[in-house]
């Protein structure tokens, strides 16, 4: 057993991968061509056709994908976009940018959009609404299609955190107007760098959002609006066709890693555990857990070697830039309660036996 089990550590790659990325560089390096080639004409097609996506383009990141969304859809001054109070700032800070109005809406127990809540924050205002899959578990979207098309609200999906997770056989991303991922490298398809995607099933939209990419032009120097340089790298639409191959072995290790958790946890009445992260729903981005005494037990694993995280410590309407008067108790409560343990593909099966060994011993410590 190490001494140190890190949350992740992406130097733990395996040798092989780590070989074949130190190849493509070279490879890339002696065609010397940098921006789009054929590397990202193929990871769009291998993307498409994993996700079973009509329309896809890869960009920038996560970040840049939800704001190109929202200006695809011609959202703007004097609109309401709903966003839940807990995520990462990026699903509140395009709104702003591009000058709309983040209403933020209450999550349930899991971290998710409460969709009891839909209506009464909803207003003549409103319209488009950003529900977020956070760490990889996926909203209820058929009921919240319904109300969106019953209310007229465009549906941006931040699918950020849930690439590989489907709900029947639809992907994430793909039941609303937009879908947007980022391949950031801590998730579980992960670049090297920055990098992203969006989907969409419609044809016009889909030539939108590929102007809006490259500086508003369909093709070189023919520009059909105002768009901004949000390509992605080719070296990173490259890594990532390298790492594709090893996405469904390493989420299968994901699944049973998550299984060993909930196996040796489930006794543990202190101890909120995950729901549905088994199921094809959840892509086991993240294994939060919570509990009361979260700040106590992270303090202690960190003592006996592991690393943890909080995803996330403040919610979104209490920061100094997007402060909205109101309370969200969920969600409130859930930033003082969760805690992430290690989950990834990098992990062996003792390192997790051996964090729930340590959690099972916290109370009697």
């Amino acid at each position: 057993m190490p001494a140190k089990i890190p949350f992740l550590d992406l130097s733990r790659f395996p040798k092989k991968l780590q070989t074949e990325l130190k190849n493509k560089f070279s490879e890339l390096l002696e065609k010397g061509i940098f921006s789009g080639s054929e590397e990202v004409e193929i990871l769009e097609a291998e993307l498409k056709k994993y996700l079973g996506a009509p329309f896809l383009s890869v960009c920038s990141n996560g970040t840049d994908a939800l704001e190109i969304a929202l200006r695809a859809l011609n959202i703007g001054q004097g609109d309401d976009v709903i966003v839940p109070a807990l995520s990462w700032v990026s699903t509140a800070e395009v709104v702003l940018l591009c000058g709309a109005r983040p209403v933020f809406i209450d999550t349930n127990s899991e971290g998710l959009i409460d969709l009891s809540l839909l209506d009464q924050v909803y207003t003549s205002k409103t319209k488009a609404i950003i529900p977020v899959h956070l760490y990889g578990n996926l909203v209820d979207m058929p009921t919240l299609i319904d109300w969106a098309k019953i209310k007229q609200v465009k549906v941006i999906e931040d699918a950020a955190q849930a690439f590989g997770a489907f709900q029947g056989n639809c992907s994430a991303g793909l039941f609303g107007d937009i879908g947007c991922f980022s391949f950031y490298p801590t998730k579980n398809f992960g670049a090297l760098g920055e990098a992203g995607a969006l989907t969409c099933k419609d044809e016009e939209l889909a030539r939108k959002l590929k102007a809006l990419i490259n500086h508003g032009q369909i093709k070189r120097d023919h520009h059909i609006l105002v768009g901004r340089n949000a390509r992605i790298d080719t070296l990173q639409a490259g890594f990532l066709n390298t790492i594709l191959p090893y996405f469904e072995p390493w989420q299968k290790q994901r699944k049973f890693l998550a299984h060993v958790y909930l196996e040796e946890l489930k006794h543990l009445e202190w101890l909120k555990l995950p729901r549905d992260i088994e199921k094809s729903t959840h892509n086991a981005h993240l294994f939060t857990v919570q509990c009361r005494e979260r700040d106590q037990l992270k303090s202690y694993l960190e003592e006996k070697g592991v690393g943890t995280s909080i995803h996330y410590p403040r919610i979104i309407p209490k920061m100094k830039p997007y402060l909205f008067d109101q309370n969200f108790t969920a969600s409130e409560q859930l930033v003082s309660h969760v805690l992430s343990l290690p989950l990834n593909p990098f992990l062996s099966q003792q390192e997790v036996l051996h964090i729930c060994k340590l959690i099972k011993n916290f109370k009697l410590k």
